[in-house]
C-alpha cells in the first residue's frame, strides 16, 4: 500500500470511528443557533483557524442563500489587528477570551478547535464562554486534552496525527453544516414565498 493510499485509508477509519450522536448533537446545536437567532463564535489556531474561518462561510453565506437567513457566526482568528494587539498587550493565551467576553452572551454558542485539545488561547476562551452563559462544544484529537474537560460537549478524533485530526475537523463541520442546511430547506419548501405555510 502506498503512503497516499494508507492516508486515506486511515482518515476513512477515523470517521467511521466518530460517534454520529455527537456529531448530531453538533447540528443540533447550530440548528437551534440558527432558529433562535443566537450567535455562534468559532476559534483555532494554525490549520484549525483556517477550518473555523472557513466553516463560516458555509454557516453564515450560504445558510442565508438557501434556508433565507444566515447563522450569525464569526471566527476569532480573522482579524489580525485585534490578534495582534491582545498578543502584544497582554499574552498570546489571551488573543480570544476578550472577543468572547466582547460577543457572547448566554444561550450563543461558542465552539474551540484544538488538534492537541491543549491550545491555553482555546481553553481560556472556552472558559470565559461558560462563565458567560454560554453553550461550549470543542473539537479535538488525540485524547482530547484541557478542551475535553472544558468544553460542556466535546468531539474527540482518536488519532495522534494532527493532518488527519485537522481533515476529521473539516469533514464533521461540512456534515454539520450539510445537516442544517437540509433540514431547513426543505421546511423552508414547504412555505409560501414569505416565509407564510400555504
Amino acid at each position: 500500500m502506498s503512503i497516499i493510499e494508507e492516508y486515506l485509508a486511515t482518515v476513512a477509519r477515523l470517521v467511521e470511528a466518530v460517534p454520529e450522536t455527537q456529531v448530531g448533537r453538533l447540528a443540533d446545536l447550530l440548528e437551534a443557533a440558527w432558529r433562535d437567532g443566537r450567535r455562534v463564535l468559532l476559534m483555532g489556531n494554525g490549520g484549525s483557524s483556517a477550518t473555523a474561518s472557513h466553516i463560516v462561510n458555509d454557516l453564515q453565506k450560504c445558510l442565508h442563500l438557501e434556508c433565507g437567513r444566515p447563522l450569525k457566526t464569526l471566527c476569532l482568528s480573522d482579524c489580525t489587528p485585534l490578534l495582534m494587539a491582545w498578543g502584544n498587550d497582554t499574552e498570546f493565551a489571551n488573543v480570544f477570551a476578550p472577543q468572547v467576553d466582547c460577543w457572547a452572551e448566554p444561550g450563543d454558542l461558542v465552539i474551540g478547535i484544538s488538534g492537541s485539545g491543549n491550545s491555553p488561547n482555546v481553553i481560556q476562551a472556552i472558559e470565559a464562554a461558560n462563565a458567560k452563559g454560554a453553550k461550549t462544544f470543542g473539537l479535538t484529537g488525540f485524547r482530547g486534552g484541557k478542551l475535553a474537560g472544558t468544553a460542556q460537549e466535546c468531539i474527540i478524533v482518536p488519532s495522534d496525527n494532527m493532518q488527519q485530526i485537522e481533515d476529521l475537523h473539516m469533514i464533521l463541520l461540512h456534515a454539520v453544516f450539510t445537516a442544517v442546511r437540509d433540514r431547513n430547506r426543505q421546511n423552508r419548501r414547504g412555505e409560501g414565498e414569505d416565509g407564510v405555510n400555504g
